[in-house]
């Protein structure tokens, strides 16, 4: 009986001590002390997870360095890609202006029938300039045929094959150009050194030449058709003892950046190995 008591009273004083446990903790008498412990508890924590998350990185650090290598494997192909569309966009948009100025050209000349052509290539010589187009007789093109750009002169075609054709520039030593002078009104033979340096032979003594002033085709000699620009004048030199001053000519046409020309096909010139200047 005593013991069946016993029980009772530590059943009753625990069920005290819980109920009382319990007001005092929803009254926040044991905010103090949780907040003692957990601080360390939550720093042991974070330690743990710190530690965890290093091992993680480490293990997986392998998979994402080849990941990492090939997205920018990817990235530089896709790079590549872009800058050689950009390349092919400004060569088509520079083709395209090349095209719109040609066909300008060719609309202020309606008495000229042109054809538009490629050049494919130049010929290595250092004393023999020219370039190579790529249309021929297949194109009803043949000798003597002038070649122009909407700056000016080019040269004539000196050899035609059935789908190509030499095109021999006025900057060849063996070329000669009946030119006249806009504003003097003389007459003169444009003429190249070895270097394609170009200069205006046999002007009249008495011409007053400007610098500045337009050299353009004669049309005598019937080699190339009258007033097509050949370039302007940079310099005189005149000598009172001789029967002719000449004149450097900086030539309109840009030689070294040709990429599409147009061939007169409806001028009729005498053969090249006839030409006389």
């Amino acid at each position: 009986m005593n013991r069946s008591n016993s029980r009772s009273l530590v059943a009753g004083t625990l069920a005290l001590i819980t109920i009382g446990i319990m007001i005092i903790s929803i009254g926040g008498y044991f905010a103090p002390v949780r907040d003692f412990f957990s601080r360390p508890i939550s720093a042991v924590q974070a330690w743990i997870a710190l530690r965890v998350s290093a091992i993680r990185d480490t293990l997986t650090a392998p998979r994402d360095i080849a990941s990492l290598q090939a997205e920018v494997s990817r990235l530089q192909s896709e790079v590549a890609r872009l800058e050689q569309e950009i390349i092919t966009l400004r060569e088509q948009a520079a083709e395209a202006e090349i095209l719109a100025s040609l066909l300008n050209y060719a609309r202020s000349q309606p008495e000229s029938r042109s054809i538009a052509t490629n050049v494919i290539g130049r010929d290595p010589s250092p004393f023999i300039r020219s370039i190579w187009i790529d249309r021929g007789s297949d194109s009803n093109l043949s000798q003597g045929m002038p070649v122009v750009t909407e700056r000016g002169l080019v040269g004539r075609i000196a050899e035609v094959f059935p789908t190509a054709s030499r095109v021999q520039l006025i900057t060849d030593p063996e070329a000669a150009v009946n030119v006249t002078l806009q504003l003097a009104r003389t007459d003169g033979v444009l003429k190249a050194e070895f270097n394609g340096e170009l200069s205006v032979d046999l002007i009249d003594q008495n011409a007053e030449i400007t610098i500045g002033e337009l050299v353009l085709t004669s049309g005598l000699g019937n080699n190339y058709p009258a007033d097509i620009p050949v370039g302007q004048i940079i310099n005189v030199r005149r000598r009172d003892y001789e029967l002719f001053q000449q004149a450097g000519v900086q030539a309109s046409v840009d030689f070294d950046s040709l990429h599409i020309v147009l061939v007169i096909t409806n001028f009729q010139p005498i053969p090249i190995e006839l030409t006389a200047p």
